[in-house]
């Protein structure tokens, strides 16, 4: 018993190739992974960073923030939002800090205005005017 040399099981059961399908995911892959690397690079080291180093409260209408502010261009101004919140988490006081060109990383303490009894203050965000 011979096989005959003309017979395929793929013309004869309809059999396709299995590896078609590599080379679409292996494009997806290598997108995607440069993409997510760039993402994670890119936004890992922003131009301007700020963090709360601590709060105190230092009347029922007054917070006190100590926070600290890196930026990569030290020539640029800079407004920082700063706010207070009550212990229900409102929003009970904010103030915008201007800081014109000077040191790239620097601390700053500053007496934040409340409408009620604020518990918390944070920065909520620093750009560049």
């Amino acid at each position: 018993m011979s096989l005959d040399p003309s017979f395929s099981y793929e013309e004869r059961y309809g059999l396709r190739p299995r590896n078609r399908w590599v080379m679409p995911a292996l494009i997806f892959a290598v997108t995607g992974i440069s993409w997510l690397m760039w993402a994670g690079l890119h936004h890992s080291n922003p131009p301007i960073r700020s963090s709360t180093i601590s709060f105190s409260p230092m009347s029922d209408r007054e917070i006190s923030l100590r926070y600290s502010v890196q930026r990569s261009d030290k020539n640029q101004t800079l407004i920082c939002t700063l706010i207070a919140r009550d212990i229900d988490k409102n929003v009970v006081g904010q103030i915008d800090e201007e800081f014109g060109p000077g040191l790239a990383s620097f601390q700053q303490t500053t007496v934040i205005a409340s409408r009620t009894k604020a518990v918390f203050a944070d920065v909520a965000g620093c750009r560049a005017k």
